[in-house]
């Protein structure tokens, strides 16, 4: 996979699954926002219908690990994060396809709600507060971890202020995150870092053109191989049905005869 060196800050096009990664977050906010506006008891439902709570994932909320993503209460934390969802999701999704980046930040997110799962139902469970989790904020660093390893030498701006190396930004953002598990927040900090952890895996592991076509190319693969495995059976029983009515003739394995007499295939 290509290198690309330094460059100045600028934000990517706003396309792709970029676009709609935003488009899909600023969507729920609003929604969100406009219920707790009108219906504040209804909104704080909501909040714990869609939050990832490992508790009741495990008793049947099986929709937390995706939804929570989606969920914003303030607008400040909401524009920090759509902001950059924009500027990360868009830069790798300039060198990537569109597949594979939306595989990358959906296994961070979900990666973040397997963590937090981990953490309350091991030994670490004592040692919790378990609370809410909430934000893109797993998926959003899963994409700096991509950007970290494969791009370590870009530089872009901590904070949107201070120029730094991708490596050395994703270092730093580690770090909080360690310093964090000795805090109040240590079960958001181990999520974060099983974020990350789950985004370095699919680096790693995933087809660099995205989960879904490796997975349809796999399947075609089997699929084609099935078919050439039924014509060959179905040459054998023609060629076995034909010496029972005296005569001999051979099928390659695409089903073509062989002419013995000069060993070419027709039709």
């Amino acid at each position: 996979m290509r290198r690309v060196g330094s460059s100045p800050f600028s934000f990517p096009d706003f396309s792709g699954v970029t676009r709609r990664l935003v488009f899909l977050n600023l969507g729920a906010y609003f929604v969100f926002l406009l219920t707790q506006v009108a219906f504040p008891l209804t909104a704080s439902e909501l909040f714990k219908f869609f939050a990832f709570n490992p508790g009741l994932f495990l008793h049947g909320a099986l929709w937390q690990p995706i939804t929570y993503s989606f969920v914003h209460l303030t607008l400040f934390g909401t524009l920090f994060e759509l902001l950059s969802l924009w500027f990360l999701a868009g830069f790798l999704e300039n060198l990537h396809s569109s597949s594979w980046v939306s595989g990358l930040y959906a296994a961070s997110v979900l990666g973040t709600a397997a963590a937090a799962i981990y953490a309350v139902s091991s030994a670490l469970g004592s040692s919790l507060v378990a609370i809410p989790l909430y934000g893109c904020f797993g998926g959003i660093f899963g994409l700096l971890v991509a950007i970290g390893l494969l791009y370590g030498d870009m530089e872009f701006l901590l904070f949107f202020t201070i120029g730094i190396k991708a490596r050395y930004m994703v270092a730093i953002f580690a770090l909080i995150s360690i310093a964090m598990l000795f805090g109040e927040q240590k079960m958001y900090a181990f999520a974060q870092l099983g974020g990350a952890l789950a985004g370095w895996l699919y680096i790693r592991l995933a087809p660099r053109r995205g989960v879904a076509l490796g997975v349809s190319e796999k399947w075609y693969g089997v699929r084609n191989s099935y078919y050439r495995w039924k014509r060959r059976r179905a040459a054998r029983k023609f060629e076995v049905y034909m010496q029972k009515q005296g005569r001999t003739i051979h099928l390659d394995g695409r089903g073509k005869q062989i002419d013995d007499n000069d060993k070419k295939h027709w039709n």
